[in-house]
């Protein structure tokens, strides 16, 4: 249980005024709403000796009200800071966990499925901050205030009677023991069958019209039924224990009033204590049924915020896989861009994707990267894309610096990068395109949208620009989504810019005209385009032909032609059908 504040504590140091603020005003509460029952116990005992007058009386009710007034306040200033603290933790540790995911690569989303992330940074998430908020507050009040009460029926009242009525206690803390390390388990087992749940769920939605396209709805409710059920059976499992909690204590309670009421009541018939120290002594029972129901709910608390804590500390002990140099170089601008000899292979593969690749680049250049499906282009591109750590053999130099000496963020800065599979936020089309340039004008929206092929069909949407595109992109067409991921791109107006297989979605007019704009707009700046389509790279300055992550063939178009390896001949088949 004390594991998890340890695991806590940097965050505790951070705030630890507010933290010792909130309990300081915690324990001041406690120990004021342990005098009205001496109040009552001495109003009872003064009615009994015909000792109340009518001014005693109204002092009695004036401390009391004045107790309960004060008591009141302090209450409001220790749960505000307390609980703002607690929602602060879970603010602080969303925005770390971000951070985090931002830096990860690929091989980490491999591992990790989105709704299982989603799920850490929810349901975990407000776990952890259960335990930051009331965790402490059970913590204090299963400790300091059932000392304090109990150290004022021994020293008040009676000390016989006090250890009688305390005999339950070993008992319960023996059961809450055993409780709490069950509910660790079954927690652990639920939360993962709730990522799971949420991963599946979050793929049904985004596949929703493949499943009906295969008209599978049915066999893809079951399944849900079936995870929904699993995710139910095992929360149950969870609350099962939840509900031994209350009851357990509940006895033991009223087994500590049965001891109080009965032995208390021989001490009154003996003469050792009064009857209004017998009411008061009951009331101070009453008052430690919860800090005893606290105990059970802290080691609840605590166990469910452990088992979150190490499912969110599992996420951030992984460290990036491509990491920032110690002494960077900085460069303006790239200007020549060189693999020498560059092999690569994936973590999770035992088979090189790329072998002993030689290209040297110079500014304003275009480069056409085609080959089969698989040959290897898009794991060309994340060299220079840094998703992964330093190649196995051979080096990517920018202006003969190995890449690794720059920082991530220089590197990614100099590129703009239209992926194979394109992603749209669920906002506007202006807000989509200006993602690589926020603060770019409406006129530089239109002048790339005109480069992207994009203006016309940005005229005929509903809205225009301000047209929601909804989630990834749905109400665009294919072709659509891919001229609006170049346009982002564009507007970046980017050193290097990398199309991979990005104009596969448009026709052949339309593809000539981006790339008539592209010619142009980049007369200066570096682009590299892998298509399947050849026609997309005919213009290139260099076209290499990848096999199997080999380059095996490497000229311009017209080398290429003359040579009448693999490119010669799906050129002439591509025209064929063109023609046809």
């Amino acid at each position: 249980m004390i594991s998890v504040f340890q695991k806590l504590s940097w965050y505790f140091k951070e705030q630890w005024i507010r933290y010792t603020l909130a309990i300081s005003a915690l324990i001041i509460v406690n120990v004021l709403i342990v005098i009205p029952p001496r109040i009552i116990g001495a109003v009872i005992d003064a009615i009994q000796t015909n000792s109340l007058t009518t001014e005693r009386f109204v002092e009695f009710v004036g401390w009391f009200i004045a107790l309960i007034v004060t008591a009141y306040l302090i209450s409001f200033y220790w749960d505000y800071t307390l609980f703002g603290r607690a929602i602060l933790l879970e603010k602080k540790m969303r925005t770390i966990l971000m951070g985090h995911f931002m830096k990860m690569s690929p091989s980490f989303f491999g591992k990790y499925r989105t709704g299982d992330l989603m799920a850490r940074a929810t349901n975990d998430l407000k776990a952890i901050m259960m335990t930051a908020g009331f965790g402490i507050l059970s913590l204090v009040d299963s400790t300091i205030l059932m000392m304090f009460i109990i150290g004022i029926m021994v020293f008040t009242i009676d000390f016989e009677l006090t250890m009688a009525a305390l005999i339950p206690l070993p008992i319960m803390a023996y059961i809450m023991q055993k409780y709490g390390r069950a509910i660790h388990e079954r927690f652990m087992k639920a939360q993962s069958s709730f990522s799971d749940l949420n991963n599946d769920t979050l793929e049904s939605i985004k596949g929703v019209r493949v499943i009906r396209a295969f008209v599978q709805e049915r066999q893809d409710f079951s399944r849900f039924s079936d995870q929904t059920e699993d995710v139910f059976q095992k929360n149950i499992e969870v609350a099962k224990l939840d509900a031994l909690f209350e009851p357990t204590i509940k006895i033991l309670v009223g087994l500590s009033y049965a001891i109080g009421l009965g032995y208390g009541s021989l001490l009154v018939i003996q003469g050792n204590i009064t009857i209004g120290q017998l009411v008061t002594f009951n009331v101070y029972l009453g008052m430690l049924i919860w800090p005893m129901f606290a105990v059970g709910e802290l080691i609840n608390v605590m166990q469910r915020g452990n088992a979150s804590l190490d499912r969110i500390d599992q996420i951030l002990s992984h460290e990036p896989d491509v990491q920032n140099p110690e002494h960077p170089k900085y460069l303006e601008r790239p200007n020549q861009i060189r693999f020498d000899e560059l092999s690569f292979q994936y973590p999770e593969s035992d088979q090189a994707a790329l072998k002993n690749i030689s290209l040297n680049v110079s500014r304003g250049e275009t480069i056409g990267v085609v080959g089969m499906t698989g040959s290897g282009k898009t794991t060309l591109f994340r060299q220079l894309l840094r998703e992964y750590p330093k190649a196995a053999q051979g080096t990517l130099q920018i202006d003969e610096i190995p890449i690794e000496m720059f920082t991530l963020d220089q590197t990614r800065e100099w590129i703009g990068h239209v992926p194979q599979d394109h992603i749209l936020f669920s906002k506007t089309v202006r807000e989509n395109i200006i993602f690589g340039n926020v603060e770019a004008t409406d006129e530089e929206i239109y002048r790339v949208s005109e480069m992207a092929s994009l203006k016309e069909d940005i005229e005929n949407l509903p809205e225009g620009l301000d047209t929601l595109v909804g989630e990834s992109g749905v109400t665009l067409s294919g072709g659509q989504k891919q001229r609006v991921s170049l346009a982002r791109a564009l507007i970046k107006d980017p050193e290097i810019l990398i199309l991979d297989d990005s104009l596969s979605a448009v026709d052949g007019k339309t593809e000539a005209n981006i790339i008539t704009h592209l010619k142009e707009e980049r007369a200066h700046k570096t682009t590299f385009i892998a298509a399947h389509r050849l026609s997309a790279v005919k213009h290139a300055d260099q076209i290499i032909v990848l096999e199997d992550g080999e380059m095996v063939e490497h000229g311009t178009h017209d080398d290429l032609m003359k040579n009448q390896n693999w490119y010669y001949t799906q050129y002439v088949i591509q025209q064929m059908e063109g023609g046809a």
